[in-house]
């Protein structure tokens, strides 16, 4: 089963200063939980704040990772930038094609295969993920929206759908421990959420759910 943490530091108590030390902290439990997949989704702060906090972030997934986990399983992504140094990149469904990322990234020599996810909120969208060569989609919003702007709930026979394609689907949106069991009954390889996890203790969300 494939776990994804979001991060939302806004969601955190504080000042600015103290939400991101708390964001590195959350981030930091997450890998020595042994989390498949953590996405920075920053999306208000400048390109020089994103880059200095992946940069922590980064440095903190390492210095709590063990050894035999760091290659294979944990993977730090950042929304929609491939210049930052992380393990790989989380996209929109609008946004470029894993395909072209790839490219970027070969281009910047960075000698390793990146970790692509998408956003995708129809199964027509985890489709073109899965022709575009993604590493895995985040379906949704499942059962709840984060904002009014979000595309509408999908629920469970929509997921279902999505699950047909070829490629690791995670539900998202609203996903708790009591609902996580009928998202993997739909064929989903996985959840990802923000609050499940900044809201918790991380390895004992990690542990139920696994």
């Amino acid at each position: 089963m494939l776990v994804c943490y979001i991060t939302d530091r806004k969601q955190l108590p504080g000042d600015e200063t103290t939400r991101r030390r708390l964001l590195i902290a959350k981030v930091g439990e997450a890998a020595r939980c042994g989390v498949d997949f953590i996405q920075l989704r920053e999306k208000d702060l400048s390109g020089r704040e994103l880059e200095a906090l992946a940069h922590d972030a980064v440095n903190m997934v390492r210095e709590n990772s063990k050894p035999a986990n760091r290659a294979s399983i944990i993977r730090l992504l950042v929304n929609s930038r491939t210049d930052i140094g992380a393990d790989g990149v989380h996209l929109r469904s609008d946004d470029v094609t894993p395909s072209d990322v790839r490219i970027i990234w070969g281009q910047c020599g960075a000698g390793t295969r990146p970790t692509i996810g998408v956003s995708c909120h129809s199964a027509e969208d985890v489709q073109r993920a899965a022709s575009d060569r993604a590493d895995f989609a985040l379906f949704g919003p499942l059962f709840e929206k984060r904002d009014a702007q979000e595309m509408p709930t999908a629920g469970l026979e929509n997921l279902r759908r999505a699950c047909r394609e070829n490629i690791p689907v995670l539900a998202l949106g609203g996903i708790t421990l009591e609902n996580a069991r009928a998202c993997l009954d739909a064929g989903a390889a996985g959840v990802a959420g923000i609050r499940l996890f900044q809201e918790n203790d991380i390895s004992k969300v990690v542990e139920l759910l696994r």
